[in-house]
């Protein structure tokens, strides 16, 4: 029997915790099956006085319990619950799916603020809207914040809703009932996901620049878990999101220095050495410190920026490139973090702490470990990474370009899609360019082939399809993957395996014909800069390879429509 166990008890945070904690023991020494959907249990246990108004339990075996007969005899409220389960029956109401409307806010934030951040956000919506609730969700996009939630609005939430695959200031919501997940379960996952937040919801407790999560009311280790999961990820692509605007205006400054000629910048006093200063002198040299500097932000707050920026410069001076500033930013950032929550100081004392003391100690440590432990084993990493990424030869350029491509084309900017585009990104650092223009190539072919394919066999696919189409082919131009994410979700089985063949021949096509691209985002819209794409008639061809490719295979594997429209 799988059993869902909920925390309804509003006397004490720390006991309904202890309560459902010795519980979830006693369960799994009993060998109970759990689940953390609602509509998967067929045992629901509520710890409290009464059940929450604000889940739908009508119909499930229900039993409430108090929370000081969980903590003395887990075994015996376990057993009562088995034999002593009833039905539940909504009450004060004709309508037995009636239940009390929630009032949600919810933040969404991917690392480039483009595309997952805005899907996601719509999928919240239409979702809440579907079960009557009200709902309003701030976007945390590239543009800055974008209907941007209210005091008012705030506190007047029985629910707060982050979905984001990076950091994000959650200071105002200190004291509510908070859930977090990422922007790609909130898009693909959204009813679950929405079920899982009344369940799992913690209370949410800012204190200072680090913020910790009070175990209580719908609170479960399962959400724990999922976040520590996520942790590095979402601080590597914190730091990844901040560093992008650097990468896209030093590329293309780059870019533009060189319609005066590939070598006009080594003129003193012109416009192209102007440019390349800006653009490679200054832009590009501060990427590596800001990816260091916001990785460690992300970890521990403002306290592990200045070391994390130090750490960053120092992997730029020592030659660990990249690499090196990831493992600066996280250097810092748990040294900071270390300081903050394990140095003890005298009362007198504690306002110096993140001023002076750990600015001080987290820099010199990371400093120090930059320079004497990472910088020159990891600078050797790089030089050989570089040297053999401009030096190989077709047969390795063409599987590195199928891998990278594949891997773009795998979760449709998930975690596997992230990582082959940070990849490409850090390596612009090195003035490898090659892999870079795989990566955008192939990240382009989802969403265009998905348009390609409703035009060419337009009677596979409904109406919906085919206007979802239409603006996967706007989503593709501008190189944002995610615009074949809902006929992903509709046919992964047919969908995915497409894509991935189509994206892995845009790759080894690019690193064939040996493509360099100067930016790390835009989409076909950076040929409007001279020299930003080079050679530009290949890579088209390289795209439009991969698009045609998967369009066809998945016209031809997709099933017919029951129901042909138009």
């Amino acid at each position: 029997m799988k059993t869902l166990i909920i925390n309804n008890d509003k006397q004490g945070q720390a006991r309904a915790y202890l309560a459902k904690h010795t519980l979830e023991n006693a369960a799994t020494r009993q060998e109970m099956a759990f689940t953390s959907v609602l509509d998967d249990a067929e045992l629901v246990i509520i710890i409290g006085e009464t059940a929450p108004t604000s889940l739908n339990l009508h119909g499930k075996k229900i039993f409430i319990g108090r929370a000081e007969q969980a903590i003395r005899e887990p075994d015996t409220f376990l057993l009562q619950a088995k034999t002593k389960a009833t039905v539940y029956q909504q009450q004060n109401t004709s309508d037995a799916t009636l239940q009390k409307p929630v009032n949600i806010v919810a933040i969404t934030a991917c690392p480039t603020g483009v595309a997952h951040t805005f899907m996601a956000a719509k999928a919240l919506e239409t979702e809440a809207q579907k079960r009557g609730w009200q709902i309003k969700v701030e976007t945390r996009g590239s543009v800055g914040a974008g209907n941007t939630l209210t005091e008012t609005e705030i506190s007047g939430a029985d629910l707060v809703i982050v979905a984001a695959d990076i950091d994000v200031d959650l200071t105002q919501f200190s004291g509510k009932r908070l859930y977090r997940t990422s922007t790609g379960a909130a898009l693909k996952k959204t009813a679950q996901e929405l079920d899982k937040a009344l369940i799992e919801a913690e209370i949410y407790t800012a204190k200072g620049n680090a913020a910790v999560s009070d175990h209580s009311g719908y609170s479960t280790k399962t959400n724990n878990k999922k976040q520590e999961s996520l942790g590095a990820y979402q601080h590597l692509m914190t730091g990844v999101s901040y560093m992008l605007p650097m990468v896209v205006a030093g590329g293309l400054c780059i870019a533009l220095s060189f319609v005066f000629g590939i070598e006009a910048f080594k003129e003193p006093g012109t416009l192209a050495a102007a440019l390349m200063q800006i653009g490679g002198g200054s832009a590009l040299a501060l990427m590596v410190p800001v990816l260091a500097g916001y990785i460690a932000y992300s970890i521990s707050g403002r306290t592990g920026l200045t070391p994390g920026l130090v750490g960053g410069m120092l992997a730029v001076s020592t030659g660990a490139g990249f690499l090196g500033g990831i493992i600066a930013g996280f250097l810092a950032g748990y040294i900071a973090k270390l300081l903050t929550t394990k140095l003890h100081m005298p009362q007198s004392m504690e306002a110096l702490k993140p001023i002076l003391i750990i600015p001080l100690v987290a820099t010199l440590t990371t400093g120090l470990i930059m320079i004497y432990v990472v910088g020159k084993p990891v600078a050797s990493i790089m030089e050989w990474l570089t040297h053999w990424l401009k030096s190989m030869g077709t047969t390795n350029a063409v599987i590195l370009g199928a891998i990278l491509g594949g891997m773009m084309c795998t979760d449709m900017g998930g975690p596997v899609n992230k990582a082959a585009y940070a990849f490409g990104v850090g390596l612009l650092s090195a003035q490898t360019y090659g892999p870079m223009a795989a990566i955008m190539a192939a990240g382009m072919v989802p969403p265009l082939a998905m348009w390609l394919a409703t035009v060419m066999m337009r009677s596979k696919f409904d109406q919906s399809e085919r206007e979802g189409g239409k603006a996967a082919l706007v989503l593709g131009l501008c190189f944002i993957s995610e615009g074949a994410i809902p006929f992903a979700a509709k046919d992964p089985v047919r969908v995915l395996p497409s894509c991935i063949l189509g994206g892995a021949v845009t790759g080894a096509l690019s690193m064939y014909f040996g493509i360099q691209l100067m930016a790390p985002h835009g989409g076909l819209f950076v040929l409007l800069i001279p020299g930003a794409i080079t050679p530009v008639l290949t890579y088209l061809g390289a795209i439009l390879a991969g698009t045609v490719l998967t369009a066809v295979v998945y016209g031809l594997v997709k099933r017919e429509n029951v129901e042909v429209v138009g």
